[in-house]
């Protein structure tokens, strides 16, 4: 594995945990590749013996769970941002066909594509302080990565109101408004996380698997055009004037 990224299996409960702490786990390509590539192996050993591998918890090191894109290591070349945006992509569905149940802890900040990591999990616990949200559109970005799966999650109302406006909210807002399935204290997260994924691997493997392919379907998940196509959009916005112009300014990146 990666160093950006650890993998463990204890009882059949798989953790894939982002580990760049110093850059609250900001999405770099070979952060995003190394997620890739960590749960295409958890798809592989799920798919090779499903009663041993039973649920995935997805974590992040550190104070925060994920702050997002890491658009200032970026800034000054737009082809990289949409190819990270492209990755991104790939990797939000392997994480959404993964025939097992995913759970998102989310501690500190989830933030744009760390918020999109987080929706596109079956279950996401985080804490009331924490920090949510899509405040892409504050920098001239269109967040069509994510929005497939946020209005999966909350409706397409609750999306609209909530990507239009961009900013960010507290981890009680965002409860409130379906962004996580569970509430805890931030001192009990981890516990629950656990507890709860040790309660969802005594279900039924292959009912689990099944009820998540038949969910997938009726959702839209397996729309492998949509999710393409969210992609070229914010690629396409993010390399324009307007999103350039906002991103640089905010780095200090001359053009």
């Amino acid at each position: 594995m990666s160093e950006l990224v650890t993998l463990s299996n204890h009882g059949g409960i798989v953790r894939v945990t982002l580990h760049r702490p110093d850059a609250r786990n900001a999405l770099s390509m070979q952060l995003i590749r190394a997620v890739g590539d960590a749960v295409r192996r958890v798809g592989e050993a799920a798919e090779k013996d499903i009663d041993s591998t039973r649920a995935m918890i997805l974590a992040g090191e550190g104070k925060s769970f994920c702050a997002g894109m890491d658009l200032k290591a970026v800034a000054s070349d737009p082809a990289a941002m949409g190819e990270m945006l492209h990755e991104l992509s790939r990797v939000s569905v392997a994480i959404r066909r993964l025939p097992i149940p995913t759970i998102a802890q989310v501690q500190g900040a989830a933030i744009g594509g760390g918020c999109g990591l987080m929706v596109v999990c079956d279950f996401a616990f985080t804490h009331a302080e924490s920090k949510l949200g899509y405040p892409e559109v504050d920098l001239g970005i269109c967040p069509a990565v994510v929005t497939p799966w946020l209005v999966r999650k909350i409706g397409a109302g609750r999306a609209r109101t909530m990507l239009l406006a961009g900013g960010t909210m507290s981890g009680s807002e965002g409860f409130a408004a379906g962004l996580a399935s569970h509430l805890v204290h931030e001192s009990k997260l981890a516990g629950a996380v656990t507890a709860f994924a040790e309660r969802l691997a005594k279900g039924g493997a292959r009912a689990i698997a099944a009820t998540k392919r038949w969910l997938n379907e009726l959702d839209g998940s397996l729309d492998d055009a949509l999710a393409e196509r969210g992609a070229r959009i914010s690629a396409e916005l993010i390399a324009g004037d307007e999103a350039q112009s906002r991103i640089q300014k905010l780095f200090g990146v001359a053009r």
